[in-house]
């Protein structure tokens, strides 16, 4: 089963990522930079360090991308009104667009397949999602916290 999941969720993803950035505009960004556009989309004014929880990546890692798509005009880096030293993240104009664009490339691609799904694998799929949510919680906790390993 888990090397079944495993296959079945990095094919998706890889198609609909290949797919998806052929549909939108160039140039092409790698993947970690979509990926963290991506979390500032849904999580506006979020900080570097909450980003790099977000994505599991370290905080160098991510500060990296903040800098290449700043330089790119694709995210506002703004100071913290409550500490200076930190960042809030934003996304620029041409960022939200490039979202907009991926995001419908991406329903049109997965939202058709989905659409034309039988209703019981449609019920399937939305039934077995807070499942998985609950297993990535978990490894997001073994991955802090390793099991059997002393506090």
């Amino acid at each position: 089963m888990l090397g079944e999941l495993m296959s079945i969720t990095a094919a998706l993803r890889r198609l609909s990522r290949r797919r998806t950035a052929e549909a939108v505009a160039r140039p092409r960004l790698p993947e970690a930079q979509r990926e963290l556009l991506f979390v500032v989309a849904n999580q506006p004014g979020i900080g570097i360090a909450a980003a790099a929880q977000a994505l599991d990546l370290a905080g160098n890692s991510v500060s990296t991308l903040v800098n290449q798509l700043v330089e790119a005009g694709l995210l506002h880096r703004d100071p913290d009104p409550a500490d200076r030293r930190a960042a809030r993240l934003t996304l620029t104009a041409k960022a939200h667009e490039r979202i907009a664009a991926w995001r419908a490339a991406r329903a049109a691609l997965l939202g058709q397949a989905l659409d034309r799904a039988t209703p019981a694998d449609q019920d399937a799929i939305a039934n077995a999602l807070p499942a998985l949510k609950r297993v990535l919680e978990q490894v997001r906790r073994d991955v802090a916290e390793p099991p059997g390993r002393d506090a």
